[in-house]
């Protein structure tokens, strides 16, 4: 199996010698690494990697505004977020913008590399942390406070934020449960204990509503949520 060809993008000296430390030990190869946005960029152009590291407060060019330039212009390369943020607008800009895992710094090396192996391969990671505040944001949306309107008013990245979206007409009733228990960072265990189903029925609930909403990461459709009428 080829290794892992990894693109680091942090503006902290010593961050980046860690990671090359730990990654390289771990059979990955270093594709770069980049203190910015643009500099990333630059080395994208001239170095092939399967998936990027990225930070997202750095001087210059930021993560989210890389994200973007990342999906438009190299899609198949995977995007992990590795930072110390996890507030409403990061966390929303950078899952609504294509990122495929947010991670916080502070996980620790065995969490950030089993991330990393679920990324590569497919698979959506969410920090613990992270989701949990996603829940918190809906929760706080769901009750109608009016800082929820005053954050998604801020997120100027992002289509049409403010405007509410509505839900496929084909998504049932007991979908439509589903997702407002998605909306409060209900696990699939949870709500299949609140709706007296099977996990495995839940499960295959949410990928019928993956399918008919097109949305299929479940960090993406919570934030989605904020958006959708009449969940």
């Amino acid at each position: 199996m080829d290794k892992l060809r990894v693109l680091l993008v942090d503006d902290e000296p010593l961050l980046l010698e860690s990671l090359e430390i730990i990654l390289t030990m771990n059979g990955m190869e270093i594709a770069g690494m980049a203190r910015d946005g643009a500099a990333a960029l630059e080395l994208l152009k001239r170095s092939a990697c399967d998936i990027a590291l990225v930070d997202l407060n750095m001087k210059g060019m930021g993560g989210i505004e890389l994200i973007g330039h990342m999906k438009r212009e190299y899609p198949d390369v995977k995007i992990l977020v590795l930072t110390t943020f996890y507030d409403d607008k990061s966390i929303t800009q950078a899952i609504v913008g294509g990122a495929d895992g947010y991670l916080l710094k502070d996980s620790g090396k065995d969490a950030i590399l089993g991330a990393m192996e679920q990324v590569a391969g497919g698979r959506n990671v969410v920090d613990g942390k992270v989701m949990q505040r996603l829940a918190e944001l809906m929760s706080g949306r769901m009750s109608g406070e009016q800082s929820r309107v005053e954050d998604t008013e801020n997120f100027s990245g992002i289509s049409e934020p403010a405007s509410q979206l509505a839900l496929p007409e084909d998504i049932t009733c007991r979908e439509k449960e589903i997702c407002s228990l998605l909306a409060k960072g209900f696990t699939n265990r949870q709500i299949a204990d609140t709706l007296y189903i099977s996990e495995g029925t839940v499960k295959n609930y949410i990928s019928s509503i993956y399918e008919k909403t097109g949305i299929h990461d479940r960090a993406k459709l919570i934030v989605e949520m904020n958006r959708f009428d009449g969940v």
